[in-house]
């Protein structure tokens, strides 16, 4: 694994951008032939500790690696394919088009885009761990194949839920972004609906729980005229709640101009100093035309 520092945001130079700063971040690149399209992320509370995982089914975890507070490098990298309880790789089940995924006491919980189902990786180590399915969203909704579910939380308190589930977009209403709500954990149901409102044309990415009790939304958007772009917004946890419709906080907006790409995974922590911290990843799609790049911001107080 190499790290390549960004040393600016912008040809501007700025490190405000709308309600964060920007902390640093690097282009990742590997000569593992597996290594690309990072769909998921999550870091345990220290923000050292990294997990990903790719849409061709594989994990990645890292130690990453800081100097007062500006990202540094990723350390002890390893990489495994996701396994099944029959000892089989999800790939080779066509279930390897893995794009979400949330930390909970249990081990991890991963969205499953394409197949829409959402499956559990009980113990510490998911690297060394074998899935079982929790959830098929097959008759709840009528998502589109590439419009899953791209974003998952798991509330500490199970509250309002205890697992919330995002998908992409909504293939029959342009205008919102469709959220699930499954409780209990170990053996989900349905409990309830929210949407969020789509904003000029951004689909969602992921969510991710901040230790402030607020729920950040990571957004992407691409079209030919316009390039690639991303926003985070920012609600209260206790909003996301069955049938609630919201509009939430724009914290930030980027443009193509800007050190991003295809951005599709968020992690929010507290640094030492009480800082909130938001980094995100992106998935090259396996391009030579794209980059994995890591980006961290502190919310401005």
């Amino acid at each position: 694994m190499q790290a390549t520092p960004i040393q600016a945001f912008d040809a501007s130079g700025r490190q405000r951008i709308g309600a964060v700063e920007f902390r640093g971040g690097l282009v990742l690149t590997s000569t593992d032939e597996n290594f690309g399209g990072l769909s998921g992320m999550a870091l345990d509370a220290s923000g050292d500790k990294l997990i990903a995982l790719t849409d061709k089914g594989y994990w990645l975890s890292a130690t990453l690696t800081s100097q007062d507070g500006r990202p540094t490098g990723l350390a002890d990298v390893r990489m495994a394919p996701m396994v099944a309880g029959n000892g089989r790789a999800l790939a080779a089940q066509g279930l390897g088009d893995a794009e979400s995924l949330t930390l909970t006491p249990e081990g991890v919980v991963v969205g499953i885009e394409r197949r829409h189902e959402i499956w559990s990786f009980p113990g510490p180590d998911p690297l060394a761990s074998k899935g079982k399915q929790l959830i098929s969203l097959k008759g709840i909704a009528d998502l589109g194949s590439n419009e899953g579910i791209e974003a998952l939380a798991a509330p500490a308190k199970g509250k309002p839920a205890a697992l919330i589930a995002l998908a992409e977009q909504d293939p029959k209403d342009s205008t919102i972004l469709p959220g699930f709500l499954f409780a209990p954990l170990d053996k989900p149901r349905l409990v309830g609906r929210f949407s969020i409102e789509r904003i000029d044309g951004f689909s969602a990415t992921d969510l991710s729980l901040g230790p402030d009790g607020k729920a950040y939304l990571l957004e992407r958007r691409y079209d030919p005229l316009r390039g690639v772009a991303m926003r985070i917004r920012r609600f209260d946890l206790e909003q996301l709640v069955d049938g609630a419709r919201l509009s939430g906080e724009v914290l930030m907006e980027a443009h193509r101009a800007a050190a991003i790409d295809n951005m599709e995974a968020l992690a929010v922590t507290r640094d030492a100093a009480g800082d909130i911290l938001l980094t995100t990843l992106s998935d090259d799609n396996f391009s030579p035309l794209q980059k994995t790049v890591l980006l961290r911001f502190a919310l401005v107080p």
